[in-house]
């Protein structure tokens, strides 16, 4: 694939890094948070942390990318610096729900938002007909992905700030939110459920990380890798906090408290019900950027595996767009199955778990690969190396700490995962020896 004359440009590794973070978490997961915290301090503070975390992910992910330019994201990565076995453990999470449970869960909140405004619409059949025409895109040619991407993308971003200027504009009635922290607050900040609300705020972050998934395709992936992942961290951060700090000067904090479609709400606080209606509509079809991002950047991960590893050889297969046709199909399917048996507060913390944890590994190959391969060629370096490295590193062990605590059946899932995917591995490689 990577010898194909056809390549992605800078501009579209901008614009899927945008669209894979800006999905359903930030529209979603503030009701989720409102539950233990009732406190803007807090809540502004859990969506900075986020952010921070992000692009020092990000900074990390940047110098992996342009040191080892090759597709796939954390399974190039992992199996390069550590082991083959732990790459395809790395892809294999990939395959069963590091794309297709984020996927799924957009696709079901782009359907909560569609039934508020025609509440008699199926939510599982609206979800389903979103991926599927979506992913009928991303079986064309390269060209025509990419600009449906750059498209959708720019079109989420104006319309999100559209959005806060007008209700900025609209709100009759500003909430009564205290905004400065007192000392009550500090009691919040460590607790099991800042942990939890944690988890939901690095899920709405996920997709930082989505322009290492098609490093490969790049023309110079040394300059356009780390430009495209951390500008696009940095704006999505700052929309972030402007975000919430509408959300909470818009809707009580009572209103949106366990609610999924926050947007909806905010809207209908701003603007009355049937505007409420046509903007709920609205964000619903946003959403379709974040399954178009997830379903181009995916099935790269996929591919790479089928082409390593000859018992996914078919994974590997492209069409006559070069394009991994199968690797697509196969997510498309994974995620409408999810679509089908999952809810989304499951779908975010089992992926969120999972998805830390293999970012966490990835994160510290940076620091395994300086001592092993310090002359390596590398385009970028991490800035004030090692601080982004220790500031990931701690968050992310923090906030898997206390969710193996708190929500213990989605921590067990997830590492039961893992040891299915190391078996499969061995599995496989037996197979291979043996003929």
């Amino acid at each position: 694939m990577t010898n194909s004359a056809q390549t992605f440009s800078g501009r579209t590794a901008l614009t899927l890094v945008v669209a894979n973070i800006i999905g359903t978490g930030v529209f979603t997961s503030l009701g989720y948070q409102l539950l233990d915290i009732r406190s803007a301090p807090v809540i502004l503070l859990l969506w900075t942390l986020g952010g921070v975390i992000a692009l020092c992910g990000a900074l990390c992910y940047a110098e992996l990318g342009a040191a080892l330019p090759r597709s796939g994201g954390e399974y190039n990565f992992v199996g390069r610096i550590y082991h083959p076995a732990a790459g395809f453990v790395s892809g294999w999470v990939s395959i069963t729900v590091g794309f297709s449970a984020p996927t799924a869960a957009v696709a079901i909140a782009a359907a909560k938002y569609a039934q508020a405004v025609w509440p008699g619409i199926s939510e599982t059949a609206f979800a389903s007909v979103l991926v599927l025409l979506t992913g009928a895109i991303h079986l064309g040619s390269r060209s025509s992905s990419a600009a449906f991407q750059q498209s959708i993308t720019a079109i989420k971003v104006i319309a999100i700030l559209a959005l806060v200027v007008a209700v900025w504009i609209a709100i009759p009635n500003w909430q009564p939110v205290r905004w400065a922290p007192v000392v009550a607050d500090i009691s919040l900040i460590g607790t099991g459920g800042f942990a939890i609300a944690l988890i939901f705020v690095n899920y709405a972050y996920t997709g930082w990380n989505a322009a290492t998934y098609i490093g490969g395709e790049f023309s110079d992936p040394g300059k356009q890798l780390p430009k495209a992942l951390i500008t696009a961290t940095a704006i999505v951060t700052v929309l972030y906090l402007l975000l919430h700090v509408m959300f909470l000067s818009a809707a009580p904090m009572d209103a949106m408290a366990g609610r999924v479609e926050i947007g909806f709400v905010v809207a209908e606080y701003a603007f009355g019900v049937d505007a409420a209606k046509i903007i709920g509509a609205i964000l619903a079809l946003l959403l379709v950027s974040t399954i178009s991002a997830m379903l181009l950047a995916g099935p790269r991960a996929l591919y790479v595996i089928g082409r390593d590893f000859p018992a996914f050889s078919w994974l590997g297969k492209e069409n006559r767009y070069a394009v991994p046709a199968n690797a697509v199909s196969l997510q498309i399917a994974l995620t409408l199955v999810l679509i089908v048996t999952s809810t989304f507060d499951s779908i975010i913390i089992f992926s969120g778990a999972i998805l830390t944890f293999n970012s966490l590994l990835t994160v510290l190959g940076v620091w395994v690969l300086r001592v092993r391969e310090p002359e390596l060629k590398r385009p970028f370096r991490v800035p004030l190396y090692p601080l982004p490295l220790l500031v990931f590193g701690a968050l992310a062990l923090w906030t898997l700490v206390h969710l193996l605590v708190q929500r213990p059946y989605e921590g067990i899932a997830a590492v039961a995962l893992i040891a299915v995917g190391l078996l499969v591995y061995f599995l496989s490689r037996k197979n291979a020896s043996s003929e």
